[in-house]
């Protein structure tokens, strides 16, 4: 069985998506260019001791994601305490609503946003209450 690891998410401008994911998420960064030969810089998403992954933001290399398109490729979603108070980070942050906040009855909140790189990402809020 193959486990998820690890993450990549392909940047325009580091400098940029580094503020935007370190504001919205509080991620902290460590700079792995070096050894992977491009700008790449690890993102440390939590701590090690709850439950989750840590990835990475790399230079992209081709063309970013056309506006409105259908999702190709992977999205990843965050699991977040407060939902509104992230969503609201977010859009302070240069990101914009994709799929807005819906409820997955009994479970959580959960919607979609694009980044400020042009990538599409989730946000969830366990819920039992959610409907």
């Amino acid at each position: 069985m193959g486990r998820l690891v690890h993450f990549e998410i392909h940047v325009d401008d580091m400098e940029r998506a580094k503020g935007f994911y370190g504001e919205v998420f509080g991620w902290s960064f460590q700079d792995w260019s070096e050894y992977a030969g491009t700008p790449y810089f690890g993102a440390v998403t939590g701590d090690e001791s709850e439950l989750g992954i840590n990835g990475a933001l790399m230079q992209r290399k081709g063309a970013p994601p056309e506006a409105n398109q259908p999702l190709n490729g992977f999205a990843c979603t965050m699991g977040v305490e407060e939902y509104d108070a992230t969503e609201k980070l977010i859009l302070e942050h240069g990101g914009k609503v994709a799929v807005p906040k819906y409820a997955l009855p009994g479970m959580a909140w959960q919607g979609y946003y694009v980044d400020t790189e042009g990538n599409v990402f989730g946000i969830h809020q366990p819920d039992q209450h959610a409907k």
